[in-house]
């Protein structure tokens, strides 16, 4: 898995809304499927790309498989875009200090 897997997971408007359905808290197929103008098969595959990226995880209970926002795999990419944001803050830093404008 690489950070460039986790974002192309998340390129694609449906699979993003499927992402912040689950940012909610868990939730079914069906429930996710609920409000997206898309089919439940469709919501699978997405869930099968989210899942493999890392970024959602999945349980069974009973014969229903509940998905979830996985947090270590948002972890990891949060991770990554700390650093951008770290490097950006430490730039403005030095430009303010250094009377950059």
């Amino acid at each position: 898995m690489t950070y460039g897997m986790m974002i192309e997971a998340l390129a694609a408007p449906t699979r993003r809304a499927v992402f912040e359905r689950l940012a909610q808290g868990p939730a079914s197929v069906g429930e996710v499927a609920k409000g997206l103008p898309v089919s439940r098969p469709a919501v699978s595959q997405h869930l099968r790309i989210l899942k493999e990226a890392r970024l959602v995880s999945e349980r069974r209970e009973g014969v229903k498989r509940i998905y979830a926002v996985d947090p270590e795999g948002l972890a990891v990419l949060r991770r990554y875009f700390d650093r951008f944001w770290d490097q950006a803050l430490d730039n403005f830093k030095r430009s303010i200090e250094g009377g950059d404008t």
